[in-house]
């Protein structure tokens, strides 16, 4: 490989690091962990979580998020709902208590992406996110080759 795709490789894979940590830094100011803020924030997509579906979304090991799905249905911030289950996966929404906890969280998470958006353009976004899932699909690609 020559030493400037080497390069533009390293900067992509620091970029994505530096990205999500810069999420893990938001959670952190805000009380939350990094995967506690991912229920939340799947939970703002769709209405709902499971936890099939974050482990999926965000390649996490069931057992992390068994365990911040346990705590936060010990804190009573979440809860089945058997509307989205399908099979044996369990669906949660947040209860009365998780939807004046996540409000505020949310609120300001929002804040946080919509001035990020306006630094950048919603153009740019676009463009970004199309590329990133081109090489998302590149990678699989390149992978499912690798591993015949």
């Amino acid at each position: 490989m020559d030493q400037h795709t080497l390069q533009l490789l390293n900067d992509v894979n620091r970029a994505i690091i530096k990205f999500r940590g810069l999420y893990s830094a938001w959670s952190a100011a805000y009380g939350i962990s990094y995967n506690e803020m991912l229920v939340l924030y799947t939970i703002r997509e769709h209405g709902f979580c499971t936890q099939k579906q974050i482990c999926d979304s965000y390649l996490l090991p069931r057992q992390t998020m068994n365990h911040v799905i346990t705590n936060l249905r010990e804190k009573e911030i979440l809860e089945i709902t058997p509307e989205h289950g399908v099979g044996r996966e369990k669906a949660f929404v947040l209860t009365e208590k998780g939807k004046e906890y996540a409000e505020p969280l949310l609120e300001n998470l929002n804040a946080f992406e919509k001035r990020a958006v306006e630094l950048l353009g919603s153009e740019k976004l676009e463009v970004l996110t199309e590329l990133m899932l081109e090489y998302d699909q590149a990678l699989q690609k390149a992978l499912q080759e690798m591993e015949k």
